[in-house]
Order: C-alpha cells, then sequence, then structure tokens
C-alpha cells in the first residue's frame, strides 16, 4: 500500500459515523454532477458510469440504516433512497439531466442536516 492510499484509509477508517455518512453523501453529490455534464457532453457512457456510482453510494446508505433503532426516520429513509435510486435509473434511461438534479438537490438538504447534526 503506497503512503497515499495509506492516508486515505486512515482518514477515512478514524472518521465518526455521522462523518462518514456526510461524506458519503458529497461522494454521491459529486457523481451525478459528473453525470450531469457527461450527458451535457454527449458522453453517455460516463455519464452511465457515474449513475452507477452515485446509486452505489445511496444503496449503501440504505443498507446501513438501522431500521429498529432509527423507527420512523430510518423507514423514511429508506423510502427515499429507493425513490432517489429508481428516479436516477429513470434519468439514465431518458438521459434526463433534470431528474438527476433533483435527486442532487434532495441529497444537498439531508446532507445539510447531516452536516448540523455532526458539527
Amino acid at each position: 500500500m503506497n503512503k497515499v492510499s495509506a492516508y486515505q484509509n486512515t482518514a477515512v477508517t478514524t472518521q465518526s459515523k455521522g462523518r462518514l455518512i456526510v461524506l458519503l453523501y458529497e461522494g454521491a453529490i459529486k457523481f451525478m454532477k459528473l453525470a450531469i455534464q457527461n450527458l451535457e457532453a454527449g458522453n453517455y457512457e460516463e455519464k452511465g458510469r457515474y449513475i452507477i456510482k452515485a446509486q452505489d453510494i445511496i444503496n449503501e446508505l440504505n443498507t446501513i440504516l438501522d431500521m429498529e433503532a432509527g423507527g420512523e426516520i430510518a423507514t423514511n429513509l429508506r423510502n427515499l433512497y429507493c425513490f432517489m435510486s429508481s428516479h436516477l435509473s429513470e434519468a439514465n434511461a431518458k438521459r434526463d439531466p433534470q431528474m438527476i438534479r433533483e435527486v442532487i438537490k434532495m441529497m444537498e438538504e439531508l446532507n445539510e442536516s447531516w452536516k448540523a447534526i455532526v458539527t
């Protein structure tokens, strides 16, 4: 393992759970913005790759939900994550940047809430 990847691994593994969630949101948002850029440039294959990366993060966020401890909030987040993933699939198929922007807006709002909690 080189020094850069060792640093990155240490930086991630030493973060609090809340901070990791913020980083996941930021990663998904970044990938969705890159998907829009590639879509608008006509790079449909790259657009698809970035949407899949964003969906992978959303699916991970969904997977790590503690449904027992989280109660109604966890249930609502699960429903929202499922909607986001489905909406991105549809955006990918339709090549619709506005649909991607809608998911970005939701993710940004959720991310602001998480940031308020963890700081």
